[in-house]
């Protein structure tokens, strides 16, 4: 009788990018896709895991863009933040669908549409077997979905915030159009700061090396790669204290 073999990480933060949801599209939400980022958020979920999740909304409105573009950059990150509330409801929903009880939690008080976001009830959503989503960013401008997902993972106490990608870890340069960049299966915070590697940005690093929570990289490309990663059985590289 084959038994499967025990997760190496219980609770975890999961960071999705808004443009994980977007699947091949230009924007939007490609709604097969969400589908099956739901059906592998379950499947580590069955495997006995706890598992929050931030999902970034730049599939929809990056605040980055908006003020680039010349809008002022507090209202720009404001749009941004509605927009991963969209996303969150997307994901919440998909996984309603398949069974799996999600709560979306907002850091900005929208009591219409779903749950604000209180510590203490998120705590108990997440021991209770429930997915937390974590929209609406921090609730505040100037702060990137990457800084939110190291924020609530340590929040939760999690084990580690895992930074889904399109590649199976960090590289030193975009391997797609660079074939020669080195690929790191460990880092230190300060090695991907003095690099400058686009892994997360520099609070969120920053902020996870300060409160010694790792970092992994992973491909969320692969269908069963989440539940893979929770075994210790997926490619990936891990940013820590010392490598």
């Amino acid at each position: 009788m084959s038994t499967s073999p025990p997760l190496r990480y219980k609770r975890l933060l999961l960071k999705l990018s808004g443009e994980a949801l977007m699947g091949k599209g230009q924007y939007g939400i490609d709604i097969a896709v969400t589908n099956r980022l739901a059906a592998d958020i379950a499947a580590g979920l069955r495997a006995g895991a706890e598992i929050g999740v931030v999902v970034g909304g730049g599939n929809i409105f990056r605040g980055l863009a908006g003020a680039a573009a010349g809008m002022e950059r507090a209202t720009a990150d404001y749009m941004g933040m509605l927009a991963t509330v969209m996303n969150a409801l997307a994901l919440g929903n998909a996984l309603e669908q398949i069974g799996v009880d999600a709560r979306v939690v907002s850091a900005i008080p929208m009591p219409t549409v779903c749950e604000s976001y209180v510590r203490p009830k998120a705590l108990a959503h997440i021991s209770a077997g429930r997915v937390v989503i974590f929209a609406a960013g921090t609730g505040n401008p100037f702060f990137t979905t990457d800084t939110t997902a190291a924020l609530r993972a340590i929040e939760m106490g999690c084990e580690a915030v895992v930074k889904a990608t399109q590649v199976d870890g960090v590289y030193s340069a975009d391997p797609k159009k660079d074939p020669t960049a080195t690929r790191y299966d460990r880092l230190t915070y300060a090695e991907v700061l003095a690099k400058d590697l686009k892994v997360m940005d520099g609070a969120a690093i920053a902020l996870a090396r300060d409160n010694d929570l790792p970092v992994i990289v992973f491909s969320i490309d692969e269908p069963g790669n989440l539940l893979k990663l929770l075994r210790g059985e997926a490619r990936t590289t891990i940013i820590t204290s010392q490598v």
